[in-house]
């Protein structure tokens, strides 16, 4: 959705810069030598793009750039410091939906950035966060992102869905006339907030709810974790919990031995709490991602409780297609 999201700059005027093709092709300076050679201010890219260029090292060309957009998943608190001290300019962090083509958080040049926050609900955006009962939480409480009121874009049916079942079930059915999103969001006094990922990928421990962003900033802080996707499995375990399984794809040359177990368990324990300590942490070949880079920890837990691979994702909008054979085969009885 980003292509039509973006095309719309034309009406203001501004030249819009496209980039087709693997952002980290030869290197991930790539997309930084385009903007700094075509003179781009406002630059957009992804959050994994932007921490995967943090873990790298590496020293971007400013050029003209004024600002860093930033979208796709949760940009940790350290992505932010990243831009400020490399590039220098201030994070525009922003999130919305493909379904409504458009943001319903982000930022403005009236309020503060602050790292790891999204600055403030968009214009037009009655966007709360929900209790699971239905009532606002209060600042500083977790809750679904849900909008309380239209918008210009919400779509008003599906294809073939004639008697509007499905689409009711999509987004009214946990808050009836709500419309909730599937994002974990916690809004702070002032309005800005932070977005914790998916709230159906939020790992439920004994009743505490963790969201998955502030774990994938740790366990990839280590030099060997290239990538990292973490389930919680509530069906397995002997003490009711479920089973809490972080999977991790290693950097060239890494292995996974009990020396890195133990310390990816300990950053975990001191970093966030004992309760994001995984129950067990294995090795895949490839962390499973759109092609705009989110993490699939929704169809990877499904297809790990019995969904086939085909019916949990589209391989024809991953980025590797092949990197749910391995989760596969796994699942396998």
């Amino acid at each position: 959705m980003m292509w039509n999201y973006l095309v719309s700059g034309l009406l203001t005027g501004a030249t819009v810069v496209l980039f087709d093709g693997d952002p980290g092709s030869p290197s991930l300076d790539t997309l930084w030598d385009v903007a700094a050679d075509t003179g781009v201010t406002v630059f957009g890219v992804s959050a994994p793009f932007l921490m995967a260029c943090r873990k790298a090292g590496v020293r971007p060309r400013r050029g003209r750039m004024r600002w860093v957009g930033s979208t796709g998943a949760p940009l940790p608190a350290g992505g932010f410091r990243w831009v400020h001290d490399h590039v220098g300019v201030p994070v525009s962090s922003i999130s919305g939906g493909t379904d409504v083509c458009t943001a319903f958080v982000g930022s403005s040049p009236l309020v503060p950035v602050r790292a790891g926050e999204i600055s403030c609900r968009m214009l037009g955006c009655a966007v709360e966060a929900f209790t699971p009962d239905g009532r606002p939480c209060p600042p500083g409480v977790t809750g679904e992102l849900v909008l309380t009121a239209p918008m210009p874009s919400m779509p008003v049916a599906f294809w073939g869905d004639d008697d509007g079942s499905r689409y009711r079930a999509a987004y009214f059915e946990e808050f009836p006339g709500v419309w909730r999103h599937g994002d974990w969001v916690t809004f702070t006094e002032d309005g800005a907030c932070v977005i914790s990922g998916r709230s159906d990928a939020t790992l439920n421990r004994g009743g505490v709810r963790l969201g998955t962003s502030d774990f994938y900033a740790v366990v990839e802080g280590f030099e060997e974790v290239a990538d990292s996707l973490v389930v919680h499995l509530e069906g397995d375990g002997d003490d009711g919990l479920g089973r809490l399984v972080l999977f991790v794809a290693l950097a060239p040359g890494a292995v996974l031995d009990d020396d890195l177990t133990a310390r990816i368990g300990a950053a975990l324990r001191r970093d966030l709490s004992p309760r994001h300590v995984p129950d067990a942490i294995e090795a895949v070949p490839a962390v499973p991602r759109t092609l705009s880079g989110k993490k699939l920890e929704v169809p990877v837990k499904r297809i790990l409780t019995g969904t086939p691979p085909d019916q949990a994702a589209s391989r024809d909008s991953l980025a590797d297609p092949d990197s749910l054979d391995w989760f596969e085969r796994r699942a396998a009885p």
